[in-house]
């Protein structure tokens, strides 16, 4: 009887034995390996959402004042256009249309280091325009009526909610149809915005290819102070504005 007490406390020493030798080939990987891991998973992951999901932008220039001034920092989702099409009023950043509009707004300088980081949605992304969408592919967009208003399908847009306070619809005459798969975009800052109405000599006559838009803007994310979530304008919700000959 005085044995097993002994017997005991020999098996539990090899359990431990067995435990500790089982816990050294776990940590089979050193730190800093298992540190390079954890931070290719990490961009990975960056590289993913930046893909299908938001993505962060600058503002290049003052064409969409006063909702957007130069270099805010803007979250763009991509969700919204899964399983539905760009809609009149949505706010959208999109990809330069033959590499032929940015050269009046500019694109923002950045080292190799922010360039890489952008590439995995780390950092803002520039080389884009962010317009405002005023008609889509079938609409006939007129600029203005006799009370200085653009109108879509014959129904003017009250505007005031978005433009810039004290511009005019615009500063020069239009008389558009957006092409089937394409967009009539806008600043709302129209007297400072080259936009549709500056590229009618180009094909389309303006306008953008849907599939070039790489989300809707869902918020200002920095500066902390101006942060805050868009809303639709009213100006868009009026069911006459669609037309059912597309």
């Amino acid at each position: 009887m005085r044995c097993r007490p002994s017997h005991r406390v020999a098996d539990m020493t090899t359990t431990d034995g067995d435990a500790a030798v089982t816990k050294n080939k776990r940590r089979s990987l050193p730190v800093w390996l298992e540190t390079v891991v954890l931070l290719v998973l990490a961009l990975l992951v960056s590289a993913i959402v930046k893909t299908f999901f938001v993505q962060m932008f600058f503002v290049p220039s003052g064409s969409m004042r006063p909702l957007f001034v130069e270099d805010d920092r803007i979250l763009v989702q991509k969700i919204s256009y899964w399983h539905g099409d760009v809609q009149r009023g949505d706010v959208v950043v999109f990809d330069d249309p033959g590499g032929r509009w940015l050269g009046s707004e500019g694109v923002p300088r950045l080292t190799p280091v922010q360039k890489a980081l952008s590439e995995v949605g780390l950092y803002p992304t520039g080389g884009h325009l962010v317009k405002r969408v005023i008609g889509i592919g079938g609409d006939r967009v007129v600029c203005c009526d006799k009370q200085d208003q653009i109108t879509v399908n014959g129904v003017p847009l009250d505007e005031k909610s978005y433009v810039m306070h004290g511009a005019s619809a615009s500063d020069r005459p239009f008389n558009v149809t957006v092409p089937k798969g394409r967009l009539w975009v806008m600043g709302d800052n129209r007297a400072n915005s080259e936009d549709s109405r500056f590229h009618q000599d180009l094909p389309g006559g303006g306008s953008v290819p849907a599939n070039d838009v790489v989300g809707k803007v869902y918020a200002i994310v920095w500066p902390f102070d101006r942060a805050h979530r868009l809303h639709e304008p009213a100006a868009f919700e009026n069911p006459k504005l669609s037309v059912t000959d597309r």
